[in-house]
């Protein structure tokens, strides 16, 4: 059974940073794309990173470009997220996933297969 387990969600201020991680178990970690995803208050689900593994450079939507920096220790099977630069309308649920590798763009939601349970992170003074 794969699971993938989010944590490090927290309330902080902004220009404060959290470091998300995701525990993955039941795959082949090397495998898969990683990725975040995150739903903001009363918005749909949206890509925020990938990391294809080794070789590979990572992706990012616009608005974290500079701020936000997705790794993965394939040896721990986990994924992780560094948020610096905290905004508030960096609050949301955050979500890791985990995708089969393709030459395709791996940016759409439908390309992953699982999924964890979210964390949330809010950015407030």
């Amino acid at each position: 059974q794969v699971q993938l387990v989010e944590s490090g969600g927290a309330l902080v201020q902004p220009g404060g940073s959290l470091r998300l991680s995701c525990a993955t178990s039941g795959l082949t970690f090397e495998d898969f794309v990683m990725a975040w995803f995150r739903q903001r208050p009363g918005n749909t689900r949206e890509f925020v990173a990938h990391a294809r593994g080794t070789g590979y450079y990572p992706y990012y939507r616009d608005s974290v470009k500079g701020r936000f920096t997705i790794s993965r220790d394939d040896a721990k099977n986990t994924a992780y997220l560094q948020m610096n630069g905290l905004k508030p309308e960096d609050t949301a649920v955050y979500y890791c996933a985990a995708g089969k590798r393709t030459t395709a763009s791996m940016i759409p939601s439908e390309k992953y297969e699982y999924w964890g349970q979210g964390t949330q992170v809010t950015v407030s003074s």
